[in-house]
């Protein structure tokens, strides 16, 4: 049975939906928990329902997005419970538009928040972490980033919200690369649930079936980022998992799938003729829009 006693982690984002599930799972494991989210009224309600069940817990309202009230975060999480050893980056909203109707406002806020907003709070745990680490404080230490199978994948109507996922994938390789020597491993998971930003997808609107298996519980992703918060994942680093109830999806993004030579500078013609080897068997369209079921 994994455990998480004395751990610390920090989720963003945690006030409902993801973050929620998120929050509460890890407490529920044995982690200290600080929840962070704009909505204060949320924020509370989740800490309140940790701390009723006898979980240590700390509230947090400050954006992702602001450099340093995430700097202060880190501090504060130290100062309140003596160390940090989990971050897991949830927070977000969405803006859809296509991209002709879409406003730089709209592309402004929702690239920060989810892009920039994960890229905060790992940055100041892991000088956190890197300065433990120099003077022989090595504890195991994890971040869990969220993109989306729209940042994988691609995905109509959401120009500024696929790249913003699709770049955290990005910066959990960096990171990783980056802060492994510090014994931090970084993941990102893909997760489907049911939460209010999902709420207007009809596919996410079925119950529980079966045997009373509700496969878009948030709680179903919550285990898995239980998972890779545990020393057990200590040799998983950089990895992508698409999440969708009780089946767990390694994505391998961005794989050379074919090659093609040609001797010197390519020419127009010469690349036209390239085309067979490239594309054999292979479509020409972008790739399918997440996966299938």
């Amino acid at each position: 049975m994994l455990t998480l006693d004395g751990k610390v982690a920090i989720v963003t984002g945690a006030g409902q939906g993801l973050g929620r599930a998120h929050a509460t799972t890890l407490a529920r494991e044995g982690a200290a928990v600080v929840v962070n989210d704009v909505n204060q009224t949320t924020a509370h309600a989740v800490a309140a329902e940790i701390g009723a069940a006898g979980g240590r817990v700390l509230v947090n309202t400050d954006s992702v997005d602001d450099w340093a009230a995430m700097e202060a975060l880190v501090a504060e999480t130290v100062r309140t419970f003596g160390d940090l050893h989990v971050v897991v980056n949830n927070g977000g909203f969405l803006r859809d538009r296509m991209s002709f109707s879409m406003s730089e406002e709209d592309w402004d806020a929702v690239v920060a928040v989810h892009l920039k907003g994960h890229f905060c709070v790992a940055h100041h745990a892991g000088a956190w972490w890197r300065a433990q680490s120099k003077q022989g404080a090595e504890a195991p230490r994890r971040i869990i980033n969220t993109t989306s199978e729209a940042g994988l994948f691609g995905s109509a109507g959401q120009a500024n919200y696929a790249p913003a996922k699709g770049a955290i994938v990005s910066l959990t390789w960096t990171l990783a690369r980056e802060l492994g020597r510090y014994g931090v491993t970084v993941n990102a998971i893909a997760p489907r649930a049911r939460t209010p930003m999902t709420e207007g997808n009809m596919s996410f609107a079925t119950g529980p079936v079966g045997e009373g298996f509700d496969k878009y519980n948030p709680t179903n992703v919550s285990e898995v980022v239980v998972w890779l918060a545990s020393d057990r994942t200590s040799d998983i680093t950089g990895q992508v998992f698409v999440v969708v109830g009780g089946d767990l999806h390694l994505v391998r993004p961005f794989e050379i799938v074919s090659s093609a030579h040609h001797d010197g500078p390519w020419t127009p013609a010469a690349l036209d003729a390239a085309r067979t080897t490239l594309f054999a068997g292979r479509t020409t369209e972008p790739p399918p829009a997440g996966l299938v079921g």
